[in-house]
């Protein structure tokens, strides 16, 4: 089977979105299929390379993924006549991949992480305007009429279905989990705990952005009352402070000098993928304050660890965690305090881990794929 994959960014862009899709496309090469992806031209990247099998086309777009919407389409009208089909994703590679769909008469399907409508103001800090804006383009996302519609949790079908998808072109794919990567007997979390100091502290961990869906904020506001319930406990956050959520960051840094908690929180750079399983290792529990998650890799990742997972009972969480869990209270620092403290007791839920394979990942994308082209 041939497929195009019509992506704003790609590896070595790394987010959720870009793990979700280097390990689909490199699965489907590895088991035969030719797989193209057209996505934006990052500084330092080549036009054109094979990465471990697939075919990656970079568009030159001034650095910025939003004209990629435009610039792209030439590109991807060209592969897609070769396609058996053509396979996207929110949000600037949607356009282009329906506007090659129509043209070439190839079937198409849009991946749905999560759906935003009426949370762009809330769930980041954009103008009461900007947020508009983005709802509209959104829901214009939605009304391009793709053959299928895959969310990568229930939670997420839930939502999509509530601003009008019809139910029989939308599928459930869950994500997929490294469990190679997330094995916890590969990795010294004692190593990490004496290089930060922290060997007789109960360490509470958290990893990802500053921004406002992570719920950071509410985790901070949290440490008082944690330090007071669980004596010698840390926080240690692991937050990306890129160009994008500097601001963010440094918003953070503001909110621990005013709690007073500098001697509670350890604000760590960001560490590499193949470096992060070795800090979670390290970690007593984690902690994922998200206020939405259209999957949650960090909680599916944790709990793939082995450790106990403290996660905001919202979205597609619930779905996710497994193990030894407690679901708190969205933006509640009392719910996070109290939620610690009984990871603390080892008063958690117990549950059979939930496990979700890049295999079966793989596998369900393919019987997506051979349905849209039987039809």
């Amino acid at each position: 089977m041939k497929i195009l994959f019509v992506l704003e960014n790609y590896i070595p862009h790394i987010g959720g979105v870009e793990v979700v899709f280097r390990n689909l496309c490199e699965g489907l090469a590895k088991s035969g299929h030719e797989v193209n992806i057209v996505t934006h031209r990052l500084k330092g990247t080549k036009q054109f390379e094979i990465i471990n099998g697939v075919k990656v086309h970079r568009i030159n777009c001034f650095h910025s993924r939003y004209w990629f919407t435009f610039l792209s389409i030439p590109k991807v009208v060209k592969l897609a006549k070769k396609a058996d089909l053509i396979h996207t994703t929110t949000f600037n590679g949607a356009f282009p991949a329906w506007v090659a769909s129509k043209l070439t008469r190839k079937k198409s399907l849009i991946t749905i992480h999560e759906v935003w409508i009426k949370k762009w103001n809330k769930l980041t800090e954009m103008s009461w305007f900007s947020g508009k804006v983005h709802d509209i383009l959104e829901r214009m996302i939605y009304m391009l009429n793709f053959d299928k519609y895959v969310c990568v949790s229930k939670s997420t079908q839930k939502q999509l279905l509530g601003v009008g998808v019809k139910k029989e072109k939308v599928e459930v794919v869950y994500n997929g989990v490294d469990y190679s990567h997330w094995n916890p007997k590969k990795y010294d979390g004692k190593k990490i705990r004496k290089m930060l100091g922290v060997e007789k502290n109960f360490l509470y961990v958290f990893t990802g952005r500053p921004g406002v869906s992570k719920g950071l904020e509410y985790l901070i506001k949290a440490v008082p009352i944690i330090s007071n319930k669980v004596k010698n406990s840390k926080l240690l956050a692991i937050v990306s402070k890129d160009k994008n959520t500097l601001k963010q960051y440094k918003e953070i840094q503001k909110l621990i000098k005013r709690l007073g908690v500098e001697d509670n929180v350890i604000l760590h750079d960001p560490v590499s993928y193949k470096e992060l399983p070795a800090y979670i290792k390290a970690a007593d529990c984690v902690v994922v304050p998200s206020l939405a998650e259209g999957f949650g890799f960090a909680a599916a990742e944790a709990c793939a660890m082995g450790k106990p997972v403290v996660a905001s009972n919202t979205t597609s969480l619930p779905e996710v965690v497994s193990g030894n869990h407690v679901l708190v209270k969205v933006k509640s620092p009392d719910g996070i305090a109290e939620g610690v403290e009984m990871a603390y007791r080892k008063k958690f839920i117990k549950s059979k881990l939930k496990k979700f394979e890049l295999k079966d990942n793989v596998e369900n994308y393919l019987k997506v794929y051979k349905k849209l082209c039987l039809k």
